[in-house]
Formats: C-alpha cells, structure tokens, sequence
C-alpha cells in the first residue's frame, strides 16, 4: 500500500510558478514509478509528468514541456512538481500518482494503483 497526499497547489497569476509536492509513505516507495495528472472542470484527466523509480527519464506532456519540471527525493519520500510560467489553462485540480509499471502512468490508458486526494492550482489571466 502507497499513500500519497499532495499539497502546495494555491491562487497564482498567469506567468507565475508554483511547487507542488506529493508525500508518500507505505512500504517500498523507491520501487515505484511516480506521475502527475491533472483535470480541469468538465474535463478528463489527463497526464502531466512522470518519473521512473530510478529518477531518470522523465516524460512529460506536450502543453507542459519546458514549463514543468518533475523530480523525486527518495529519501524524503517526496515528489514534486514545479511549474513555471503558469498559464490559465493550467487551472486543473492536481493529482500524484504511482505505479510499479511504467505504462500504467504515461500509456494511453491510465490506471495507476494509487491516486492522491488531489490540491486545486487556479491560474488567473
């Protein structure tokens, strides 16, 4: 069992930045491959970012890449993701997630094992 809970999400103008961060604890948290997804009002989820266990690759969406910066510290049990250059259409509620495979995070199909609860990032314009 993994559990996660986000934070840091918050008001912010368009060209601001903002850190969200992802606790997790349970057992084995190195082992897993860890992801970011968002969903804004009366649209799906979708991917953001994601990071293997290892740290290394990264991947990210296309409406993010350049302005979003996923990372990990294990020995926190921490996750995170700055986002700079915030724009309003970043407005979404938030979400870690994790998974020992890969796909199950950036497939065409999400399912990862475990979600987070979730923090709101509002963008103003």
């Amino acid at each position: 069992q993994v559990q996660l809970v986000e934070s840091g999400g918050g008001l912010v103008q368009a060209g601001d930045s903002l850190r969200l961060s992802c606790a997790a604890s349970g057992r084995s948290f190195s082992s897993y491959n860890m992801g970011w997804f968002r969903q804004a009002p009366g649209k799906e989820r979708e991917f953001v970012a994601a990071i293997t266990w290892s740290g290394s690759p990264t991947y990210y969406a296309d409406s993010v890449k350049g302005r979003f910066t996923i990372s990990r510290d294990k020995a926190k049990s921490m996750l995170y993701l700055q986002m700079n250059s915030l724009k309003p259409e970043d407005t979404a509620v938030y979400y870690c997630a994790a998974d020992r495979v890969l796909h199950t995070i950036t497939g065409v199909s999400p399912r990862p094992d475990y979600w987070g609860q979730g923090t709101q990032v509002t963008v103003s314009s």
